[in-house]
């Protein structure tokens, strides 16, 4: 890092810029989440998105029903059988999100320098001049001259849906404002968040918990996106909760989004299994030019604990438009230099005319990104920072990538149980894919969603570079035909994809009793 901004592996020639893109195998290293809903709800249309690189599908519950939701995710177990590719299941909370009914549905067209009331009387109409919420003390968190945003924005991906407003003052309970810009808001909720104020309201509300031991449960969801994480308790709270649920394998991404977030960010990046970064919420929160410096922080410190970080909001304009601005693409790119897991996709999956060809178009400028991202130099400060002695694992995993690169493996192939090992091995950032070969329990059913196995497999799907796989430990009853088992299916795997050639090498990690071992292995022409 020099002057906060990660250098590349070498210098970029006008020539490779003008070159035809090599697109890789999957086609990228970095992970893409999808938000499936209308525009993402059939069959057909989900198979196309995981042909075009989406990892992870994100259930968005502040907008439709369980039984919708439940219709796109059968649909999307059945993409996955025809296309025969593994993807996982984000259940994303609510929280303490302010919102607006729009009882009538007819659209409000808010005008600058008007005012707006807002009040907690939810028996009024929602019109130009009074916009009614869902919180009580609303009007005991603000002052004259905050800054309260709402609309569609952070759905819609348009600024046209959305206004700024001031506040002027407060009478009572109601909040009167200063309509800072004009707006449409259409669309029957509209979100309301207050700058930098806090907002008494749970973090994991009632309605999260029932959506959670109902939906969540019946369907043994692999993550669950926090929304609103304000301290390390709100972590700690839903673990709690998923384990009297009998959810305790489903892990918990920390979805920051505003500055009390961001104050106890160390404390929730130690409790969370990975974390998500709204840009949306934190840029209404943080002033524009302090967003970048968040996400560059962010990132680095997930990268450091060897825990996922994701970031929103990147190609907005893909919502209504083929092709994303050259802001939005260098932006995507700034990010996978950052060291970014992957890129959460809201409105241009969810609603976006183009869902497919979003997917596609970041999926090939990461691939780019990844190109010259300079991994050795992050894989020494990622050795800094664990410093000496190391403990075994690390020791060994951060060997099995040095190996990897020293040697040019084509991949890096993991024998994990619980995934663990192929995160710990992707923690050091290799240039080339962990194929993680996932071996359930010997008394696990295979054709079960909620078998164990199959969660931790698909939740390596998150990580950078890692790619997993199931094997049936029915196939391979001891050590060696497990390894020969395991070694097979990813020799397979990698062969059908385009990773793997002949006379490739591949570096071998794996754990034997309490000791593991890496091995290097060159591959025939068969």
């Amino acid at each position: 890092m020099q002057g906060g901004q990660m250098l590349l592996e070498e210098p970029v020639r006008l020539a490779s810029v003008l070159a035809p893109s090599k697109i890789k195998y999957f086609p990228s290293l970095t992970k893409i989440v999808g938000t499936l809903g209308p525009k993402s709800h059939s069959v057909e249309t989900i198979e196309e998105c995981l042909a075009a690189g989406m990892s992870v599908a994100r259930f968005d519950f502040s907008w439709f029903n369980a039984e919708y939701h439940q219709e796109t995710l059968n649909n999307l177990r059945t993409a996955m059988v025809n296309v025969k590719k593994l993807c996982a299941v984000m259940l994303d909370t609510v929280g303490p999100e302010l919102q607006v009914h729009n009882t009538t549905n007819d659209s409000i067209e808010l005008k600058a320098g008007n005012h707006v009331t807002i009040t907690p009387d939810i028996s009024k109409v929602a019109s130009a001049e009074i916009l009614p919420i869902n919180y009580t003390d609303l009007a005991k968190a603000v002052k004259k001259g905050d800054t309260i945003f709402i609309g569609q924005y952070l759905f819609t991906g348009s600024e046209t849906t959305s206004s700024w407003l001031e506040v002027v003052e407060t009478n009572g309970e109601e909040v009167d404002c200063l309509v800072k810009n004009s707006a449409t808001l259409a669309g029957s909720i509209f979100t309301m968040h207050a700058s930098q104020v806090k907002i008494n309201l749970p973090t994991l509300s009632s309605a999260d918990k029932q959506v959670i031991s109902t939906w969540g449960s019946h369907n043994n969801v692999d993550i669950i996106s926090l929304s609103y994480t304000r301290h390390a308790e709100d972590v700690r709270e839903l673990r709690a909760f998923l384990k009297s649920e009998n959810l305790q394998n489903t892990q918990i991404y920390a979805k920051v989004e505003n500055v009390e977030g961001l104050e106890h960010f160390d404390e929730i990046l130690q409790e969370a299994d990975g974390i998500i970064l709204s840009r949306g919420n934190l840029g209404i929160d943080l002033p524009p030019e302090s967003v970048f410096l968040f996400q560059k922080s962010a990132i680095q410190k997930c990268n450091l604990a060897g825990k996922s970080a994701i970031i929103t909001r990147v190609v907005d304009s893909m919502t209504d438009n083929l092709r994303p601005t050259r802001a939005e693409a260098t932006d995507v790119a700034n990010a996978v230099l950052d060291g970014t897991d992957g890129i959460l996709l809201g409105a241009e999956t969810l609603r976006g005319l183009y869902p497919v060809e979003t997917i596609k178009t970041v999926g090939r400028i990461c691939a780019e990104a990844e190109i010259v991202y300079n991994q050795s130099q992050q894989f020494k400060k990622i050795v800094r920072h664990v410093g000496e002695p190391m403990s075994h694992e690390e020791s060994v995993a951060s060997s099995a990538v040095r190996s990897a690169m020293k040697v040019n493996a084509a991949a890096i192939i993991v024998f994990t149980l619980s995934g663990r090992a192929s995160r710990l091995i992707a923690k050091y950032r290799p240039p080339m894919p962990v194929l993680a070969v996932v071996f359930p329990r010997p008394d696990t059913d295979l054709l079960k969603w909620n078998s164990y196995g199959n969660t931790q497999a698909r939740q390596c799907l998150a990580v950078r570079g890692a790619y997993p796989m199931l094997a049936n430990p029915s196939e391979a009853d001891s050590v060696s035909s497990k390894e020969e088992f395991g070694l097979k299916l990813a020799l397979n795997y990698g062969r059908s994809i385009g990773i793997i050639k002949p006379y490739d090498r591949a570096v071998i990690f794996q754990k034997i009793g309490d000791s593991s071992v890496v091995k290097i292995i060159e591959f025939g022409d068969s």
